[in-house]
């Protein structure tokens, strides 16, 4: 469901509420970034963004981003966090966590 400069309301909860597998998709774009919404239980792979920082919103849920070097963040429902560009990270849940993410629309994800 991508479109760019819709005129429309959309809840974000409502997109997702019957979700319980892992999903991760684009609701809407503005300029050259997107709002993605995700649902996660269990962990991502580690990858990083060259050229882009990642903002993390969670709805709901508590979702761990595990950081280069050891270090995790956790962040509940409310909580917001960004990952600067170029960072090797994974997130992870233990529980089905609903998150948002700013990213630019286009960006190159390299894993590991």
């Amino acid at each position: 469901m991508s479109k760019k400069g819709q005129l429309e309301v959309i809840n974000l909860l409502d997109l997702i509420k019957e979700q319980k597998e892992y999903t991760n998709f684009i609701v809407s774009e503005i300029n050259n970034h997107a709002l993605r919404i995700a649902v996660i239980d269990g962990e991502f792979h580690w990858h990083k963004h060259e050229d882009c920082d990642e903002l993390f919103y969670v709805l709901e849920g508590e979702l761990f981003i595990d950081l280069e070097g050891e270090t995790t963040v956790s962040l509940k429902p409310g909580e917001v966090f960004t990952v600067p560009a170029n960072t090797m990270h994974r997130t992870r849940s233990n529980e089905r966590t609903v998150n948002i993410c700013f990213e630019k629309s286009t960006n190159d994800i390299k894993g590991s």
